[in-house]
């Protein structure tokens, strides 16, 4: 069985490590412990394994935090702070962080025009960067399931905007498919592993040959 020829991975009108960015606004104590849209153990582990992903397939990261400088917020969850830690961030006072100059430069000087836009909240501090990315000619790409808004209304209304408007709501596994893409790129296969993984411990591999092992 042979693939057929590798799309140019820059022109694809999926995504590809080749020709997207993630962007992750404000996963900060206080924004984490207001939301009410899921549960938010299975959000912390969400926007970690996607930003794992993020890593493990070596996208552009731009990581903008809010209030860190003025002392009125605190770093990124610790959780984040480990995978993300290496990378700089943009700290900022706008709630809307595509106004604050030095997080817009960083986003441009990626030169991915397709944005996997993560932020709490969804009502605003998603929504807002991802109207006016889309108003100067981003694709923008929200991975549903670990981003949060304050009330589950609320964030289920803010999705409807940015949909209206032209962003593409994906999931995080979908996220994991859509960059690995074909098992016969090995280097990120390892990291790809995590997406059998879950917030409530449960690995669907490992559950899997348990019960092989079990019939065998």
């Amino acid at each position: 069985m042979t693939s057929e020829m590798i799309r140019d991975p820059a022109s694809d009108h999926l995504l590809t490590p080749e020709n997207a960015a993630f962007i992750i606004i404000d996963y900060q104590p206080i924004q984490v412990s207001s939301i009410r849209s899921m549960d938010r153990d299975e959000l912390v582990f969400n926007i970690v394994s996607t930003a794992k992903a993020a890593v493990n397939y070596k996208l552009p990261i731009v990581h903008s935090t809010v209030n860190i400088a003025t002392g009125k917020n605190k770093p990124p969850i610790p959780q984040l702070a480990a995978v993300l830690g290496d990378y700089p961030t943009y700290d900022r006072t706008s709630i809307n962080s595509w106004e604050d100059t030095e997080f817009k430069q960083a986003v441009v000087a990626t030169g991915r025009k397709k944005l996997i836009m993560t932020a709490l909240w969804t009502e605003a501090c998603l929504t807002f960067p991802a109207l006016d990315a889309m108003r100067e000619g981003y694709e923008v790409y929200v991975p549903v399931d670990a981003v949060g808004g304050t009330s589950l209304a609320a964030h289920e209304a803010a999705l409807r905007r940015i949909e209206q408007a032209g962003a593409r709501l994906i999931s995080r596994v979908q996220l994991y498919c859509e960059l690995q893409r074909d098992w016969s790129r090995e280097a990120t296969v390892p990291g790809f592993m995590g997406v059998f993984e879950n917030a409530d411990g449960f690995n669907v591999e490992k559950a899997a040959a348990e019960a092989a092992r079990k019939d065998a």
